[in-house]
């Protein structure tokens, strides 16, 4: 079997996805399970995967999806319990008190907020928490999801307090003889080693997302504006930039100073502690406001029939901006505690649910329900119920109702998604080959039908056919393989996991030494954080803490476009970075940033009829 009639295969079932899902907008309910049923149809006929493996990782799949569908229970739990108590109210009033403007309020409660968020927990919670928060604003619920998803992007390398690159990367890389001579080279030890890719990723994002902000403000008006148009995002530009930069600085200077733990969390912290109050001051504020039409005027794709108007959340006592923000503050600092301190973290970590190779494929899949995101958000509900004293109505019943019924409808989509990603990772778990830099010769030489999984996963051949094709440009390739990875798995850890020691393989191949190697490696991590924006896991579970099943290829679609860009703009950075002295590539990044900004000031869309 030739490498093309391979990649042939492996394209299929993703292929499936991006045509039911993306361009046909099936909703996933629907779109999902076909591709599972092609992707095990590929594994058992054509790639050689045992029956019981594809069982496995079947069922591990099941696993993964209950405990992402116990984080979005979580969230949306925790926001009806604000609903009904009243605080989403204050809140309302309170962030119209600092701008009254949608570009700011994104910008602070995804790019800020959630990045504090990310930075404490990862695994989707931010955009699970950012999106129905900004639903409660007023947002159109899938503008609300887009601005969640595309800040699923900068922060991810450092989320879960580092954890893409603290196992991720550490653990992809370790115990391999390729890593060893990187070692050697540079002098370092592991964890050393691991320390400086981690702050090549944080200097790669740090360029790479200074224009996020200014994007998701661009997509706002353009999709979710009355004139769709990007110039009226671009015209928070002072703004945006500010509120990077104060991100950003942090961001980096933490990862070069403190490693790879707490740069989003800290980043996320200090950029509200500056941006907050320089926008209650009105600095950089724009002056011309932007907000949504009226409800009425809105595309019926945009809207939850969950959404409440304004008169209908929930009443009670009068709270204040502190009682009423509260609960999110306290929902943080738990995150942080559980994840920062190591007591506190192992004793939730004893709790464990563990069936060990599943069916005698080797595949392990576990739950530690109390250490899941999903635990601190139910918990806080519960304590929101005393601290704004809601014992005298009958509200909390409902939002455990309410949460629960969302949460049936997101069940279906995810207990196929993550399957279906994981049958795809696993079509080659009893590999025989595992040095993949010796892969691409023996695809090269053909494969017997059935001897596939014992050469290499559907994932590793699509990632040696490019690198094949790519050469001395392996560079420019690498972050579109972290995307690939984290598309698949709805994790950067993940398809870290799967991903660093080739990339590092790669990287020698091409003659790259130690340094060199760490870009690589590091282009692989930043990939795999823009690659958030579009797996289906994140798209499917923040859809539906705001109630848009259904509606998630239309989201796709939307979150392609900065998606693209960041791992675009991540491949010429790192060409750049790799050719050193004043490289042509430097050039050619900042062409692509001035080309995307161009892009946006030139695209427009057509008025609504009846628009004036």
């Amino acid at each position: 079997m030739s490498l093309g009639l391979l990649v042939f295969l492996a394209l299929f079932p993703l292929a499936t996805v991006a045509l039911f899902l993306v361009i046909l907008r099936w909703p996933a309910r629907h779109a999902m399970p076909l591709a599972y049923g092609v992707a095990v149809l590929v594994a058992l006929v054509f790639w050689g995967t045992e029956p019981h493996v594809v069982a496995a990782a079947s069922i591990n799949g099941v696993v993964l999806a209950l405990n992402i569908l116990f984080i979005v229970f979580g969230a949306i739990l925790l926001l009806y319990t604000l609903r009904e108590s009243g605080a989403i109210a204050t809140i309302q009033d309170g962030l119209a008190g600092i701008s009254p403007d949608r570009r700011v309020q994104a910008i602070i409660v995804a790019w800020l907020f959630g990045s504090l968020i990310e930075g404490a927990s990862g695994f989707g919670t931010p955009a699970a928490i950012a999106a129905p928060l900004l639903v409660a604003l007023g947002f159109p619920a899938m503008a609300a999801v887009v601005s969640a998803l595309i800040i699923q992007s900068t922060p991810v390398s450092f989320g879960a307090m580092g954890t893409p690159i603290l196992v991720g990367v550490s653990h992809g890389l370790s115990g391999q003889e390729v890593t060893e001579r990187m070692l050697q080279q540079s002098g370092l030890e592991h964890a050393a080693y691991i320390a400086h890719i981690g702050v090549q990723v944080a200097m790669i994002h740090a360029l790479v997302g200074v224009l996020v902000p200014l994007i998701m403000a661009g997509m706002l008006t353009r999709f979710f504006g009355a004139r769709r148009s990007f110039r009226e995002g671009l015209r928070a530009w002072p703004f945006a930039v500010f509120a990077a930069v104060a991100f950003l600085v942090p961001y980096y200077l933490v990862a070069l100073l403190l490693g790879p733990a707490f740069p989003s969390l800290i980043g996320g912290l200090v950029g509200l502690a500056i941006v907050l109050p320089a926008a209650r001051m009105g600095w950089l504020v724009p002056k011309q406001i932007f907000a949504f039409e009226p409800r009425e005027q809105w595309d019926p794709d945009w809207i939850s029939a969950q959404e409440p108007r304004r008169e209908q959340v929930g009443g009670g006592r009068p709270l204040g901006q502190l009682e009423a923000w509260a609960p999110y503050v306290l929902v943080a600092a738990l995150l942080v505690l559980t994840r920062a301190v190591p007591p506190v973290a192992e004793w939730l970590q004893a709790v464990e649910l563990r069936w060990p190779d599943l069916l005698g494929s080797g595949i392990t899949a576990s739950s530690q329900p109390l250490y899941l995101p999903g635990f601190v958000l139910v918990v806080v509900s519960v304590l929101t119920y005393f601290m704004h004293r809601m014992w005298k109505r009958g509200g909390y019943v409902r939002a455990w109702t309410r949460a629960g019924g969302t949460l049936l409808s997101a069940g279906v989509a995810l207990l196929f998604a993550v399957p279906m990603a994981q049958v795809f990772i696993h079509s080659g778990v009893s590999a025989e080959l595992k040095d993949l830099a010796r892969l691409g010769a023996t695809l090269a030489q053909g494969v017997a039908p059935g001897e596939v999984a014992r050469v290499a996963s559907m994932p590793d051949v699509l990632a040696q056919a490019v690198a094949q094709l790519a050469g001395d440009a392996w560079p420019l390739f690498a972050p579109f393989i972290g995307a690939l990875g984290a598309f698949l798995a709805g994790s950067n850890t993940v398809s870290n996991l799967m991903f660093a020691y080739f990339q590092i393989s790669t990287a020698e191949q091409i003659g790259l030494g130690s340094a060199g190697a760490a870009i690589v490696v590091a282009l692989q991590a930043v990939g795999g954080a823009g690659g958030n924006m579009l797996t289906v896991h994140n798209v499917v579970a923040a859809s539906a803490t705001v109630g848009l099943t259904g509606r998630e290829g239309h989201i796709i679609r939307k979150t392609l476009i900065p998606a693209g860009y960041y791992t675009v703009a991540a491949g010429l950075l790192g060409m750049a970075l790799i050719s050193g002295g004043l490289s042509p590539w430097y050039a050619a990044f900042a062409l692509w940033l001035a080309l995307s900004i161009g892009f946006m000031v030139l695209n427009q869309g057509q008025r609504p009829t009846g628009y004036r």
